[in-house]
């Protein structure tokens, strides 16, 4: 039987695109090495899979005494997954992403397996950036992101096959507004969650509101025509709910948007909070006619109704442009080049 050790964590966007190419691997025997973020909760809804705890070493984007013992706890990680990866013996390691993924690609370079990663967005994450050195192929979802580098080969990006299979739900007894989907990723936006909490009746004027929060700050809000969710097992059915998506632009959910055709605002997270790559994505997104975009400093909620105004009248033609983009391969093509490691 073929095995295979498949890692990533800290947000929900890299663990299901990991999930979406096991579902392909049918026959293997599959290892899954994380953190204790939530990727430990998401494994125990796969009995199949087998989880294993791995020490995530992260950067501090900032001045700390911490980041002086990162090469100590580097060395333990790396440490500890060797051990692990000698116990399992995997015929290839599918790295997607994030630092709990760092000391597992090196382990697996050190015992001469195969690594395979994938970096969902537009530009190389620092994990991503470190795990090219030791990775034997690195897959992306932008073409132009494997630019220069031999090792990379343009997929896209993983889906899985359960986000086409959504049904519609009656969330709303009012029938006459279309359904205005707002997200912020996995762990929710606080940004997002408090334009949304501060302008409910506004809001609900226009659109029937479907509103995903993040379990850290979910509050209990009632209003008319008004939904709020800490998090969605079956989000495929809130997504074939929505008419129209406001949502952070990190990779994973707006090519699983992208994928279902659903016209979105995309509100990326500010350079204050990260390395800009949702910035990059969205400003992608608005480019080839898939999305509107609004900067963070630019979100005063009268220009946020003006360009989800623009986004309501704009749609069809956005799902145009859509139909355009090639039916998704990322999940098939990633499965083969695995298989391909796997026969070596």
């Amino acid at each position: 039987m073929k095995k295979i050790v498949l890692c990533g964590g800290g947000t929900a966007g890299h663990v299901y695109p990991a999930l979406a190419v096991a579902e392909k691997l049918k026959g293997w025997e599959i290892h899954f090495f994380g953190g204790s973020g939530m990727e430990k909760e998401i494994l125990k809804k796969f009995p199949e899979i087998k989880f294993h705890e791995i020490p995530a070493v992260k950067l501090e984007r900032r001045l700390t005494p911490k980041n002086f013992l990162i090469p100590f706890k580097l060395f333990g990680a790396i440490k500890h997954a060797k051990k692990e990866l000698e116990e399992i013996r995997p015929d290839v390691i599918f790295s997607k992403g994030g630092f709990v993924s760092v000391p597992v690609a090196i382990a697996g370079k050190k015992l001469g397996i195969p690594v395979v990663s994938h970096e969902s967005d537009l530009s190389f994450g620092l994990a991503n950036r470190i795990i090219l050195h030791y990775c034997t192929t690195m897959c992306t979802t932008f073409e132009k992101t494997g630019t220069g580098h031999k090792k990379c080969v343009h997929t896209g990006q993983p889906i899985r096959q359960k986000i086409f299979d959504g049904q519609k739900e009656r969330f709303f007894s009012r029938t006459t507004c279309p359904t205005l989907l707002v997200l912020g990723g996995s762990l929710g936006a606080k940004f997002l969650n408090d334009l949304v909490f501060e302008n409910l009746d506004k809001l609900t004027e226009k659109f029937n509101v479907l509103h995903i929060c993040g379990k850290n700050n979910f509050q209990k809000i009632k209003h008319e025509n008004y939904v709020l969710l800490p998090f969605a097992e079956n989000i495929e059915d809130v997504f074939a709910s929505a008419d129209l998506v406001v949502s952070r632009a990190g990779s994973g959910v707006i090519n699983e948007l992208l994928a279902l055709q659903k016209p979105m605002l995309l509100v990326p997270l500010s350079k204050k909070a990260s390395r800009g790559d949702q910035i990059e994505n969205a400003k992608l997104f608005a480019e080839l006619g898939y999305a509107e975009m609004l900067e963070e400093q630019d979100c005063s909620f009268e220009n946020f109704m003006q360009k989800l105004e623009k986004t309501r009248k704009n749609a069809g033609k956005m799902q145009k442009n859509m139909q355009k983009t090639a039916k998704n391969r990322a999940t098939d093509q990633i499965a083969q080049i695995l298989e391909k490691y796997a026969r070596k």
